[in-house]
């Protein structure tokens, strides 16, 4: 059974979400929130939360702060942004922060359920739509860019780093895979979007799309 945690202040979509959410008997809807602070105080329940299902903008505390307060309470617990926001760097923050998933509250039942599944077993979920998004930029490949002529000089550990935010790791778990303080993490990170000129992960990983360096 997967415990879930609503955090929508609206109340008309908090309940569409539920009952979406509820033909699924796999799923036990633990509680509903309309603000950060009631998701926090929830989160301290004798009821273990796996998965956090949360808007962006909420009274108190937004839902992308909130992702990281409510991992600081039980880093076990799985996150799921849900926001009509389908700007990337929304996303990059979001998934930056430990997001598990991004969705759009336009996406259908079916989706909403697959994500849900997804990101409870270990994996990353970015909604149809966005991904498509997120590709068609990948795909407008600077004309005359390539690898070859790049004048980017990458250390092996940036390299490393650069990889495995490609694969959707937060700043903790590269931390945990690669040996090193998350400090040491986040000035990789830093040097990479300082070294490519990329305004946040999501033009980063594009950068590194185009010219090879990720798949």
């Amino acid at each position: 059974m997967i415990n879930v945690l609503i955090a929508e202040d609206h109340t008309i979509v908090r309940n569409g979400i539920k009952m979406l959410l509820q033909t699924d008997d796999d799923i036990n809807i633990i509680g509903e929130a309309t603000s950060g602070a009631e998701v926090i105080d929830l989160m301290r329940s004798p009821v273990a939360v796996d998965l956090l299902l949360t808007d962006i903008q909420m009274q108190e505390m937004d839902g992308i702060t909130l992702i990281s307060k409510a991992k600081e309470i039980n880093p076990q617990t799985v996150v799921i942004i849900l926001s009509m926001h389908n700007d990337v760097n929304y996303i990059d923050q979001a998934f930056a922060q430990g997001a598990s998933g991004y969705l759009l509250k336009e996406c259908n039942t079916d989706e909403l359920l697959f994500a849900v599944k997804q990101v409870v077993a270990g994996k990353k979920y970015i909604c149809m739509e966005l991904s498509s998004k997120l590709l068609s930029l990948c795909a407008q490949r600077p004309s005359g860019n390539s690898r070859h002529n790049l004048n980017v000089d990458f250390s092996e550990r940036e390299l490393e780093v650069l990889k495995l935010i490609g694969e959707g790791m937060t700043n903790d778990e590269m931390s945990d895979k690669l040996f090193l303080s998350k400090r040491t993490i986040e000035g990789h990170r830093q040097s990479l979007l300082n070294k490519t000129a990329s305004r946040n992960t999501a033009t980063l990983i594009r950068f590194a799309v185009i010219n090879g360096f990720i798949n």
